[in-house]
């Protein structure tokens, strides 16, 4: 096994890569190298960023292996032909147990956004949550929209923010328990499907090794 505390190369393309990012590295480098910056020393190759995750977030990334697939992905997230499925999981009740959580986002203090209720150009996140025990609600979440903070602001405006998530009122755990999962797409007329079972955090292997977690193995087969 991979260690989960280090990117590492999840699956390797002609024409990009997908990465495994931890969470605690941030995308982009500050006081230390980012994401981008070490994968390119993993791979020695010049990549190209197409989409991005929090710093907290841990999971798959994509990034393009030339300026011209850089331009198809870029199209293809802009135009929503890319299924990401993330995992969260929270300690406290949600007003419900699956649906949509739409609203416009506005920004907040110390970083931090809110979900409004209107819906002018809204954030849309479609859901599916499973107890995984008493005190433990694991959710798989797509967001069909992407907006900063969207599925953190979502997890606390349904009332169970993210644990670990202080920014959003979460309970205090070794992380935010939030992981993107898997990717669905097509590219050049060929479909691509990757999983990432794998990472850091006590709370989010519980959910990979819960019987509840294998009806949505495979998110892309699931009523979307």
């Amino acid at each position: 096994m991979y260690d989960v505390n280090t990117v590492h190369l999840h699956a390797s393309e002609d024409d990009f890569f997908v990465f495994y990012k931890p969470a605690g590295v941030s995308f982009h480098s500050e006081q230390c190298a980012g994401f981008v910056v070490l994968a390119e020393k993993l791979v020695n190759e010049k990549l190209y960023p197409v989409h991005r995750l929090d710093k907290v977030t841990s999971g798959l990334i994509i990034l393009a292996r030339n300026k011209e697939a850089a331009a198809e992905f870029t199209t293809l997230f802009s135009d929503h032909k890319i299924n990401k499925f993330y995992l969260a999981v929270s300690d406290a009740k949600p007003k419900k147990k699956q649906g949509w959580i739409k609203g416009d986002m506005q920004k907040s203090r110390r970083g931090a956004f809110k979900l409004l209720k209107t819906q002018t150009n809204p954030a849309i996140t479609r859901f599916y949550s499973t107890s995984i025990r008493p005190g433990l609600r694991a959710y798989l979440l797509k967001p069909y929209s992407g907006k900063t903070h969207q599925l953190r602001v979502a997890m606390k405006s349904l009332g169970a923010p993210i644990l670990g998530d202080s920014t959003y009122a979460g309970s205090k755990d070794e992380r935010t328990n939030l992981h993107a999962y898997a990717l669905q797409f097509s590219y050049k007329g060929q479909l691509k499907e990757y999983r990432c079972g794998y990472t850091f955090g006590s709370h989010l292997n519980e959910v990979f090794n819960a019987d509840e977690f294998q009806e949505w193995f495979t998110p892309w087969t699931l009523d979307w």
